[in-house]
């Protein structure tokens, strides 16, 4: 005999399973923002600097992503207003686009053109 599993169970299982998924990602965000939240001037130079480097590196290969220097910009006048943590957080977010924008310019280098254009 075929057993079926009711459609309640499955309801109830997707439900539980997105709930607890919620709470862990919830938990790593508070997480995240506690740590971000207490930055210093000094957090900030330093990221500063990480991200414009790395914004730098990506130039010199062409691979520089379209909102890198924007974040840059916004982290700047985050960081007149005093907002650190604020900065610190897309500085963070500007240092990850200018590395995956190098590695990006870098891996795709010898792709070429598709054969449509050849």
């Amino acid at each position: 005999m075929k057993r079926t599993i009711p459609i309640s169970a499955v309801v109830i299982s997707g439900f539980l399973a997105l709930t607890g998924w919620g709470i862990i990602t919830a938990k790593t965000s508070v997480a995240a923002e506690s740590t971000s939240a207490a930055a210093t001037q000094a957090d900030y130079e330093k990221a500063l600097a990480d991200a414009k480097a790395a914004q730098k590196k990506a130039a010199a290969v062409d691979g520089e992503w379209r909102d890198l220097g924007k974040l840059i910009k916004d982290a700047e006048a985050a960081a007149a207003k005093g907002d650190y943590a604020k900065a610190v957080k897309d500085l963070a977010t500007a240092k990850f686009q200018g590395e995956a924008g190098y590695a990006q310019a870098i891996s795709q280098k010898s792709a070429g053109n598709p054969p449509y254009l050849k």
